[in-house]
């Protein structure tokens, strides 16, 4: 079902912006001069609807770009804590199979030989 509305909301957007290309084709001029916008070198003239475009994929990939710099704390602190899940349980699993081994031997296990919690950092 949730396919199927996607390709739905898919192929209207498609038809949308189809309908927006056929009705801005009118070519304009854009000049990237802002000191002299007559200059011809650094003029460009391109259908309305190219220039759209163009700006809404450039909005999206700055916008993908900052979110992407914005997370990096966030993938930083995940990593870490991954590293110090993957110590830990390393450890834990050291210490089952260290009580297991001196079960099978007959040795008591030593008091405080887990820790009751773990340490903070």
């Amino acid at each position: 079902m949730t396919r199927l509305l996607l390709a739905i909301l898919m192929i209207l957007a498609a038809a949308a912006m189809v309908a927006f290309a056929i009705a801005n084709r009118t070519p304009v001029s854009v000049s990237f001069d802002p000191f002299d916008p007559t200059d011809r070198a650094y003029v460009a003239t391109l259908p309305l609807y190219l220039l759209a475009f163009a700006i809404l994929i450039l909005g999206v990939v700055l916008g993908g770009v900052a979110a992407w710099f914005n997370q990096g704390k966030r993938r930083r602190h995940r990593r870490r804590l991954e590293a110090e899940l993957a110590r830990v349980r390393a450890e834990f699993d050291r210490a089952k199979r260290d009580a297991a081994l001196r079960e099978m031997r007959g040795v008591p296990s030593p008091q405080g030989s887990l820790p009751a919690r773990l340490p903070a950092n």
